[in-house]
């Protein structure tokens, strides 16, 4: 069996979805990705991909090529996911190996991971090691530049299809919008729907306590990213201030605002991100951390990985669901009464479509 890694190629795609979106720090034209493919010397074949929407893409591209020419290089094996990590971390010590350069070796581990479980024939999840638990998910949108009737549609159209809980963006120039948005989401699910709300780091620490007791009502689940992500201090008031539960860490590169949090009592909810820790290995590390001081994991985004890796650590939370991908892919994941369905296939149990990659030269 040959598992050497005997090529590396990458792609871009666009969401079939794609259409300005926006929060309360960012405008978003477009709804775009990376691909990064692997391929052993016997011919399997591993993919992994990251969100890039319209950042920096001549930087992205710089990174995954760079960490392309440094694997093909070297001989790494596609099951050597810690020994390229340790490689490539003294590589990119010199100019930051966190931020894009952490994000590229991202995708290529989750790529690994997929051909390591084709290799295998089993799905990731069963490869680690799996605790049994459904895991529920909840529909994440809701942006700040949707008109009312928009945002009811989604929310509704969410309900409709079976999931119990939603996400809806504030941190508006005008409070009252973002309460007027609340309260009639509330109205048009009922009480049985869960209501969560995501602020993007897009407040000061007094609005985001004024909105929290404004909404208490409202009966809102938990409040993400109300302040920057190193505002600690603001985190630790506002939660002691409004009881509110606190969510945040998908801007987190490592665990140390996760232990400045949990050294402050400043947090409720773990939100990792697959890509910008680093993949599989760091990603279940940073889960490990939180549920030592019985924080749950709730990830940022990457459902089609996290709803697996959610099923192999002891306190999941849940995930996080959009449909941007879905379209593009050949198996998109099941949703049933608000629980994600496992997939069966060997690694991650998708594959992007090839109509839809555009090769990165």
């Amino acid at each position: 069996m040959n598992l050497t890694i005997k090529d590396v190629r990458l792609y871009s795609a666009m969401s079939v979805l794609s259409r300005p979106i926006a929060d309360a720090t960012h405008d978003i034209p477009a709804i775009k990705f990376y691909i990064v493919e692997v391929e052993t010397g016997d011919g399997v074949v591993g993919q992994g991909y990251l969100l890039s929407f319209h950042y920096s893409a001549g930087a992205i591209e710089g990174a995954l090529k760079d960490i392309r020419r440094f694997m093909l290089e070297r001989s790494y094996e596609i099951n050597q996911t810690v020994k390229l990590r340790q490689d490539y971390d003294i590589e990119t010590e010199y100019f930051g190996n966190t931020g894009l350069l952490r994000w590229a070796y991202g995708a290529v581990n989750v790529a690994m991971w997929d051909a390591w479980g084709k290799v295998l024939g089993q799905p990731v999840y069963k490869i680690l090691g799996c605790n049994g638990r459904k895991i529920p998910v909840y529909g994440s949108g809701g942006w700040i530049n949707y008109t009312l009737q928009e945002l009811l549609d989604e929310v509704t159209a969410y309900k409709s299809r079976g999931f119990t809980a939603v996400k809806v963006k504030v941190g508006s120039p005008d409070m009252e919008r973002d309460i007027e948005r609340l309260t009639k989401c509330r109205e048009a699910l009922g009480k049985d729907v869960k209501i969560m709300m995501d602020a993007n780091q897009g407040m000061s620490v007094s609005d985001a306590i004024k909105l929290s007791d404004t909404v208490r009502p409202l009966g809102i689940h938990w409040f993400e990213e109300p302040v920057s992500n190193k505002d600690f201090a603001g985190y630790e008031l506002i939660r002691s201030k409004t009881g509110i539960s606190l969510a945040m860490g998908e801007r987190e590169y490592d665990c140390e605002a996760l232990k400045e949090l949990i050294r402050r009592n400043a947090l409720d909810l773990w939100q990792p991100d697959l890509l910008r820790l680093g993949g599989v290995e760091s990603w279940r590390n940073s889960a490990m951390v939180a549920d030592a001081y019985q924080i749950p994991c709730l990830p940022h985004y990457y459902k089609d990985y996290d709803v697996p890796l959610l099923a192999t650590i002891r306190n999941p939370f849940g995930a996080e669901s959009f449909d941007w991908i879905d379209a593009i892919i050949d198996n998109k994941m099941i949703i049933d009464n608000g629980y994600a369905v496992q997939r069966e296939g060997a690694g991650w149990g998708f594959t992007f479509k090839q109509e839809f990659m555009e090769v990165v030269k």
